[in-house]
């Protein structure tokens, strides 16, 4: 049986799940750098409400896995304090949907400080936040507030799809001065993928660099985070209508890569953009303005699309939850409108 040269061998991506790959990016950090240490709800003993966070304590004390009380204005209060005196804090937020509890200590200190002492303090904090629906989990367990963090100037945010950009982003994150919200979508745990493990802490992945995931001819799908996946399997069957669609995963969403989403709007003439969250005063919209502010918008030969969550707060049953959140067939049908249009 032939074999791999031992240096192609060495870089064979392994099938990972997303979790999986955010553990073992948390376990790199931590081994390389004592400066690295975590804290949340139950993320030690019961290895995180996803397991995310599972061995970690084993491997390094009680001291550097900090399980804490039920309190995420302490947890965040926290990281600003240890950030700002050298240390590299990351911190867990249960849910998403809790971070609303720890608003002042995010938004008001951790984003400020920096430029509130003339660039003499950083603040290199990660919060790590679950997010998203399709999980049955109801209204105040099933957000998606990326929209909110990314207007804070100071804050930086990112929404990894893939196993292999969980593992890289986070990287980046903790090598980031700057306090950075990772939204990780829960749905997106258990997903399976290819992960070239990285065996330094050396950043791979730039914060604010989108990535085209397939290329097409005919339109633009502008995603993130789930809808990434969802836009590709869109794609797919996109394909089978005679339709070729490029996808842009945007991965990072403050800072925002606007030139990669423009490059590809000036060679397809058509933009749709789907998120998960509220249509509203949302991430799509900045997408969209980016487009029409530019010489991108002498292109397009259809009005913009736009294929995002209701405006409603989630709801608990399951065919509700699921007309709620957009779909794969939601995105298909407005791209096939979008090039009729």
């Amino acid at each position: 049986m032939p074999t791999l040269p031992i240096w192609k061998a060495l870089h064979m991506p392994e099938m990972m799940r997303y979790a999986q790959a955010v553990n073992h990016a948390l376990r790199l950090l931590m081994s390389a750098d004592e400066r690295v240490f975590m804290a949340g709800e139950d993320i030690g003993v019961y290895g995180g409400a996803f397991g995310v966070t599972d061995g970690l304590l084993d491997t390094f004390g009680e001291r550097r896995v900090r399980d804490t009380p039920i309190s995420e204005e302490v947890i965040a209060g926290l990281a600003v304090g240890a950030a700002i005196t050298g240390m590299r804090p990351i911190v867990e937020m249960q849910f998403a949907d809790f971070v609303v509890n720890a608003m002042d200590p995010i938004v008001n200190q951790a984003a400020k400080l920096h430029f509130m002492y003339g660039g003499n303090v950083e603040v290199p904090m990660v919060i790590r936040l679950p997010g998203g629906g399709g999980t049955g989990a109801a209204a105040q367990h099933s957000q998606s507030l990326e929209a909110w963090f990314a207007h804070v100037p100071g804050l930086k945010v990112v929404a990894p799809a893939t196993a292999q950009d969980a593992h890289d982003l986070l990287i980046a994150s903790v090598a980031d001065p700057n306090p950075v919200m990772v939204f990780e979508h829960k749905l997106l745990y258990k997903e399976e993928g290819p992960v070239e493990v990285r065996h330094t802490t050396e950043p791979v992945v730039q914060l604010g660099e989108a990535i085209v995931r397939r290329s097409g001819d005919d339109l633009t799908i502008v995603a993130y985070s789930i809808m990434t996946v969802r836009a590709l399997e869109a794609a797919e069957r996109l394909e089978d209508s005679g339709i070729s669609a490029e996808v842009v995963d945007l991965r990072s969403l403050r800072p925002l890569d606007i030139e990669t989403v423009r490059a590809s709007v000036r060679r397809t003439g058509r933009l749709l953009v789907t998120h998960e969250a509220p249509a509203a005063v949302g991430v799509g919209a900045e997408v969209v303005a980016g487009v029409v502010e530019s010489d991108a918008l002498d292109h397009l030969l259809a009005p913009v699309s736009r294929v995002c969550g209701l405006p409603i707060p989630m709801p608990y049953a399951k065919a509700l939850e699921t007309a709620t959140i957009p779909q794969v067939d939601d995105v298909e049908r407005a791209a096939k409108e979008l090039m009729n249009a």
